[in-house]
Order: C-alpha cells, then structure tokens, then sequence
C-alpha cells in the first residue's frame, strides 16, 4: 500500500479535468445507499470501509485507493484542512469530509467530493502516506499549511492535531 500511495502522490501533480463543484452521476447498487446532500454532494452509505460507493465505479484505480486510505487513516484525515474551499461551500470541517461523510460503526457514509477535486486528493494522500511514512499528525499538518497557504482557498476549520 505505501507504495501504491507514493505513486499516487506523484500521479496527483497531473491536473484533474474536472474541479470541485462539478455535478458527478453515479450509479446505484442494491448494497449501497445514495442520496444528495444539501451540499449538492452524492452521499453514499456503505457497511463497511472494505465496500467502496458505487460512485467509484468509473474511477481509476489511485482515486479508490486514496478513498481507501481515507477511511484506513481518518484519524489523521480528521486533523488534516482542506484548501479547496469547501469549508465555505460545504461545511466540510477537514479533508476527511471531502470523502467520508460520517461513519457509525463500520457503516461508513462516502462523500464524493473529493472525486472532482485534485486538492482534496493530494492532501488526501499526502496524509496518507507520510503517515505510513511514520510522521506525526503535526508534520504532516505543517507541510500541508505551509505548501497551501498562498494561492488555495481559505482552509477548512480544522482545529491543530492535539489543540
């Protein structure tokens, strides 16, 4: 997996065709639950991290993975901003709302905002795998605030790892 991460970090520097806010159609499974939120965002629950949303179906292989880490690492996704200013637009409260919604239990309710939106995937796998790196949540939070500070969208109000 750390390798697979570190490929995807280095395949996320291409530019994504699609931008945050994009409408994304989905397709709907007897095992999954879809519904919109208010947001505009497709939601889908699942029973349990090891079942993707069927919103990932049509996706390439790094997007799944980096959902995957998502769900694996949510304690560091937790503390880790977003920058593509879905905080205002959203009400996302970190990186992990762009793709986990809410989990209770196993169940795991998906967001699929993170699949039109290359920030969120690279602050996403940048966490992801500097984790499997072994650095601490306030590493990690240091390089991400200091690589997208100027020239990103006011982050999410992700309060500091361990405030």
């Amino acid at each position: 997996m750390k390798k697979q991460l570190s490929v995807i970090v280095l395949t996320m520097a291409i530019p994504f065709a699609a931008a945050c806010g994009n409408e994304d159609e989905a397709q709907s499974h007897e095992s999954h639950t879809a519904h919109t939120a208010e947001n505009g965002d497709l939601q889908e629950m699942t029973a349990s991290a090891d079942t993707l949303p069927s919103f990932l179906d049509d996706k390439d292989d790094n997007m799944r993975a980096i959902y995957l880490a998502a769900a694996k690492h949510a304690d560091v996704l937790d503390q880790m901003p977003c920058y593509c200013g879905c905080g205002e637009s959203a009400g996302h409260k970190s990186n992990l709302n762009c793709f986990i919604a809410e989990q209770n239990g196993d169940e795991i309710t998906w967001d699929d905002h993170g699949t039109r939106c290359g920030v969120c995937l690279e602050i996403a796998a940048t966490a992801a795998v500097m984790t499997e790196e072994g650095k601490s949540p306030e590493e990690i939070r240091t390089l991400i605030d200091n690589t997208y500070s100027e020239g990103y969208a006011e982050p999410t109000p992700t309060p500091l790892p361990g405030a």
